[in-house]
């Protein structure tokens, strides 16, 4: 049978408080906390992890590698390093830019440059589907250099069905009619107009910006008030609530 040279030896599970001086002296002032757990690494090294009182690390710990070259000759340090435990407050994932950027987070002087593979986009020299945007571009090289995609359209129109211009808001709920019905709804061209428009009342909370048609709000043109009195009132009122004794005179 054939001893395993590489297999760490039980003094460098020992070197406990080895490790601990040396992690101690990466921490600086900070002191380094109880010892956690101890994991075999390959070529026969054994490293020891302490927890990490750091301000700002929770669920950090120290983690320091010790190894020798045998049985009775000195453990070393190999490396201090500071790692995150399974419950360790991380950072998030890391995202392009572009994949970070929100509604809302553009402001002024910024600038967002389009991807040139931008899937929203797509040649302006291509044959839309839409009537109402092939005049954009009536020939090659003098139209717009890309316009949206029919899936960018689409996934839009979806996007501001859902948002509070939409008729799931709780405005829209609440509406007396729709938006599609009132005067001051002004519909967008082309395909778009048959669910987008553009709200043309100075008084609605929604002036300026784009509703979907079946959005509503209590600015619509066609709200009437009834301003009749709730009771009817008749021609004749007889007011009984006090009565009026008369004395009886006797007939002559």
């Amino acid at each position: 049978m054939i001893a395993d040279t590489t297999a760490p030896g039980s003094h460098l599970y020992e070197a406990v408080e080895l490790a601990r001086q040396a992690a101690q002296a990466e921490a600086g002032e900070h002191l380094v906390g109880q010892p956690v757990e101890n994991q075999t690494e390959d070529g026969g090294g054994v490293t020891h992890l302490f927890d990490a009182d750091l301000p700002g690390y929770r669920g950090w710990r120290w983690s320091v590698t010790v190894a020798s070259a045998g049985p009775g000759t000195p453990v070393t340090v190999s490396e201090v390093v500071l790692l995150p435990g399974p419950d360790a407050l991380v950072a998030p994932a890391w995202l392009p830019w572009t994949q970070r950027l929100r509604a809302g987070d553009l402001g002024v002087g910024d600038l967002v440059p389009t991807d040139p593979d931008d899937p929203r986009l797509v040649p302006g020299y291509l044959i839309d589907d839409d009537p109402a945007v092939e005049p954009l571009s009536p020939e090659l090289g003098l139209g717009r250099l890309r316009v949206l995609s029919r899936e960018a359209r689409l996934e839009l129109v979806q996007r501001w069905h859902d948002s509070d211009r939409g008729p799931d808001s709780e405005m829209a709920r609440s509406a007396p009619d729709r938006c599609v019905t009132c005067g001051f709804y002004l519909p967008l061209g082309g395909l778009l107009g048959a669910a987008l428009g553009v709200c043309g009342n100075d008084l609605s909370p929604a002036d300026g910006q784009v509703v979907h048609a079946e959005f509503g709000c209590g600015a619509h043109s066609e709200v009437r008030v009834d301003t009749s009195p709730n009771v009817p009132v008749a021609e004749l009122v007889y007011d009984d609530a006090e009565l009026e004794l008369v004395p009886r005179t006797p007939a002559e």
